[in-house]
């Protein structure tokens, strides 16, 4: 069984792919696309604005990122070690900040920023700076 966190998009909607691979890598976490629509990919592939479903390669492992109307969600596997869950928590802050929209928890809606604050990544939040 997987776990998911869900992020719904600001008012611009869903980020370009570049624009979400970038931040992460601005903040020294880099990853690579491997499968758009069940298609392989090769790692530095643009997926076209209009994907589904985007296999993410990290260091950690495998996410999982399903476009669902004005959001995402973004899966692992239920019994994900640490480093996967940073590496989730990761991809759901990037789509959060790069579409200026909100991470849903239990607790409530959380912007990006509190949820930055709150979850842990595998890189300080020092590392995370959106204006670059």
């Amino acid at each position: 069984m997987g776990m998911e966190q869900r992020v719904e998009f600001g008012p611009g909607g869903c980020p370009l792919w570049s624009d979400v691979a970038s931040l992460l890598a601005r903040s020294g976490f880099a990853v690579q696309i491997r499968m758009i629509d069940d298609q392989l990919a090769f790692p530095d592939e643009t997926p076209p604005e209009t994907w589904r479903e985007l296999r993410v390669g990290t260091l950690g492992g495998m996410v999982t990122v399903r476009r669902d109307g004005n959001g995402v969600w973004v899966v692992t596997w239920g019994n994900a070690d640490t480093a996967m869950r940073k590496a989730w928590n990761a991809l759901t802050w990037a789509f959060a900040e790069t579409a200026k929209g909100t991470v849903i928890t239990p607790a409530g809606p959380l912007p990006a920023q509190d949820y930055l604050d709150r979850e842990s990544l595998p890189f300080p939040a020092s590392r995370t700076d959106p204006g670059q």
